[in-house]
């Protein structure tokens, strides 16, 4: 067993050895990697519950640790993605136009969706599309959760919360915030730095909304990239930004922080090109 060959503890209900060292080093996240991450071969992943559900995949809350060692323990979320059996995908076609995998195999697999493979291929397609997506953001300087490391259609990734006395909060979404004035402004400035990344990467959020948004205290972070489109290659790319542009400004006009969706759209088409 992974660890100390001596130890007796062995892995119970809920729980199973991390998978850190098992998946490829083009699996794991980027370097350099934050101080708190755990990689030790003898941590244990704990599951402590569902954080969210949604159409194309659940959020689980994740304990990674080291039994008896509680400077090293971590919770993160795993993003587990739903086979297309089971999700609705409705909606894939205008995401994914322009989108390639890696084998031109998996790529005709993927345009059989009457295979097993086929389906076995889309589903992990969107996976490996946020798990790059959060990469290249993370590397860019982006406020996206740390991507730990993905494994077929589960995605590991930072929890971004709190944990005390009362226990595990995670960070509330855009939308349920009442924020001052001064936070408000500071928000649509870190809202802003962040559409400008990954508009510079050639990126739009394509889904982008305050519940697609957390509030950290007084940091956001950007969360579900799985459906990012490519500003280039995506016909409906620069439809989505727009669409990505005026959700998020009618939000902070309602607060009353009145700003130009036109205005924000065109900024980030230049910084785009």
């Amino acid at each position: 067993m992974p660890g100390d060959p001596a130890a007796v503890v062995e892995p119970g209900p809920g729980q199973r050895w991390s998978t850190w060292t098992a998946v490829a080093k083009g699996q794991r996240g980027p370097e350099p990697r934050p101080d708190w991450l755990v990689t030790a071969d003898a941590a244990l992943d704990t599951e402590l519950g569902v954080l969210k559900t949604g159409k194309e995949a659940d959020a689980h809350l994740l304990e990674r640790a080291v039994p008896g060692d509680p400077a090293r323990r971590i919770l993160l979320v795993a993003k587990r993605y739903r086979g297309r059996d089971h999700r609705d995908f409705t909606r894939d076609s205008g995401y994914t136009e322009g989108r390639r995998v890696r084998r031109t195999r998996d790529q005709r697999a993927m345009e059989d969706r009457k295979s097993a493979w086929g389906r076995a291929v889309s589903a992990t397609q969107w996976a490996d599309a946020e798990f790059g997506a959060l990469c290249a953001a993370w590397e860019a300087g982006a406020p996206v959760p740390y991507p730990v490391q993905i494994d077929g259609t589960e995605v590991l990734m930072e929890f971004v919360g709190t944990e005390g006395a009362d226990g595990v909060v995670a960070a509330p979404r855009l939308a349920t915030t009442r924020p001052a004035p001064d936070l408000l402004d500071a928000y649509w400035e870190q809202l802003v730095g962040a559409m400008s990344v990954l508009a510079r990467l050639g990126y739009a959020h394509g889904d982008l909304s305050p519940y697609n948004v957390l509030a950290h205290g007084e940091r956001l972070v950007v969360i579900d990239l799985p459906q990012v489109v490519d500003l280039a290659s995506n016909p409906f790319a620069t439809e989505m930004l727009l669409r990505d542009c005026r959700t998020m400004c009618t939000w902070f006009t309602a607060r009353g922080l009145e700003r130009d969706p036109d205005e924000l759209f065109a900024d980030l088409l230049a910084q785009a090109w």
